[in-house]
């Protein structure tokens, strides 16, 4: 069989080009332009299973969940107040199917609390967003003379170091938020840190120390139930589930501590990657149930943008370290 004439095979070998150049360039089309998430996303939090930060995390994955159609996987990491977990995430993939919990325990008080940490808590993420701001209250047991905070702090005054509380450990925002009422208050309260909030509360409950400092959620049920008596919030203002509770603010003008929380990634994420996991995490803060179930344990959703956030964390770095040092809390 004789070939085509030249035109005509010209015109062969173009038509014959474009059928092979197209399907060449359709995946590469298709990978510049694949949306957020494709599969699953492991999420790693910090903290043991059940306690506040798990629970509000898990609320905040299964809201993500079915606005995406994705599973969101919760992989509790605990460990070092926050720095296990955080770890994790700084050694994954920057490929958006790990993020993490990172906040002011795991990228601050890890700072003034180790003397070495595995990761850069300023350097090795990516910032990606805000999830929540919880408070954290002071409670008494029972039986204690006073539940006001002038007059506890009157009577702390006279008598030093004769008092105690309790906090879920060393180094933490609850064991901050006791060192900032002695040094703010001029009082010597004796710190007496436990392996986590629950033996914590046990002994409050049991009397054995005198207050607590304490994750609101932790707490609410037993002050709910008159186990115990609230104190004072740490928060800027009054919240909404214990409305006859002063702030800290009322008695010690400028007194404010949250335990506030990020969603981060590993450092160098793509800026669009960065910005389809910021919307969805926004478009979940902003569910009204997600809203009322953030309500009912005392945390209020913040959504903020990569940029707003990291630098508030660099600001509560410069406010925050200071008073650790005050306190003679050291990196060990």
């Amino acid at each position: 069989m004789s070939l085509p004439t030249p035109v005509n095979r010209r015109t062969l070998l173009t038509i014959l080009g474009s059928s092979i150049a197209t399907p060449l360039l359709a995946p590469r089309i298709a990978v510049s332009q694949e949306a957020w998430p494709a599969r699953t996303v492991r999420y790693v939090n910090g903290f043991p299973a059940g306690g506040a930060t798990d629970t509000l995390s898990r609320i905040l994955c299964q809201k993500m969940s079915e606005l995406s159609g994705q599973s969101f996987v919760v992989e509790n990491r605990a460990g070092a107040g926050g720095v296990l977990g955080a770890d994790t995430v700084a050694k994954a993939a920057p490929d958006g199917y790990t993020v993490g919990l990172g906040g002011i325990a795991s990228n601050v008080l890890a700072i003034g609390s180790y003397a070495k940490l595995p990761y850069d808590p300023r350097g090795d993420f990516t910032f990606i967003g805000g999830m929540w701001q919880l408070p954290n209250i002071l409670s008494a047991r029972k039986d204690l003379f006073s539940s006001d905070l002038k007059e506890l702090l009157a009577a702390f005054r006279k008598e030093p170091r004769k008092y105690t509380y309790a906090s879920a450990g060393f180094g933490t925002t609850l064991h901050l938020s006791g060192e900032m009422m002695n040094s703010m208050a001029g009082v010597e309260v004796t710190h007496i840190p436990y392996k986590g909030a629950g033996p914590a509360l046990t002994d409050l409950l049991g009397g054995r120390v005198d207050l607590l400092f304490d994750n609101l959620p932790g707490s609410l049920p037993s002050v709910r139930a008159g186990q115990i008596k609230p104190v004072a919030v740490t928060a800027r203002a009054r919240i909404a589930e214990l409305p006859d509770v002063p702030t800290f603010a009322e008695v010690l003008p400028g007194y404010e501590i949250t335990s506030w929380t990020a969603m981060i990634g590993p450092a160098n994420m793509k800026a669009d990657l960065v910005a389809q996991i910021n919307a969805l995490t926004v478009r979940a803060l902003a569910d009204p149930a997600l809203k009322a179930r953030y309500s009912d344990l005392g945390a209020t959703p913040w959504p903020a943008s990569p940029a707003e956030i990291k630098a508030f964390r660099d600001a509560e770095e410069g406010r925050l370290l200071p008073v650790m040092q005050a306190a003679g809390i050291k990196p060990g």
